[in-house]
């Protein structure tokens, strides 16, 4: 990856939708060789895929909670099964295997303290495994990034 690469890559963090013309211009190439480096990048799994990001606000998840998980057991199997509950959790945004006093750091979106009450009770206190936890809701973002390039 040369500097060409990070800046076409700092262009599509701030817009993905952003024209090609647009794109070239902006690092100064033209669109066929834009457009072949960012194929390059895909096929090298640089470039993982495009998204949209959501006002979780307005879609009515105003509350964001972070939990601190810690289980019973390590084994490899436990740390799988561990997983793949979460997966099934569509409220769960980010899950970390962490090292130090608890096994895993997550964030989770809900509406509300109700909800998130909800959701311990019928969904993250059945995994089985779980021994202790602890949740601490977001009171402000401070900072919400890209990747550094």
């Amino acid at each position: 990856m040369d500097r060409l690469d990070r800046a076409i890559l700092a262009q599509l963090q701030r817009d993905a939708r952003i024209s090609l013309a647009e794109l070239g211009k902006a690092v100064g190439l033209s669109s066929s060789p834009c457009w072949a480096r960012i194929k390059r990048m895909e096929e090298a799994g640089v470039i993982e895929g495009y998204t949209v990001r959501l006002n979780a606000a307005a879609l009515g998840l105003g509350d964001t909670v972070i939990v601190q998980l810690t289980l019973d057991s390590h084994s490899d199997e436990a740390l799988f099964a561990f997983g793949r509950a979460l997966a099934d959790i569509p409220e769960v945004l980010d899950a970390y295997l962490v090292s130090g006093d608890y096994d895993y750091i997550i964030r989770i979106a809900v509406a509300d303290t109700r909800d998130y009450e909800r959701l311990l009770r019928e969904r993250l206190y059945k995994i089985p495994g779980i021994r202790h936890s602890k949740s601490s809701f977001v009171l402000r973002g401070l900072k919400n990034s890209p990747l550094p390039l």
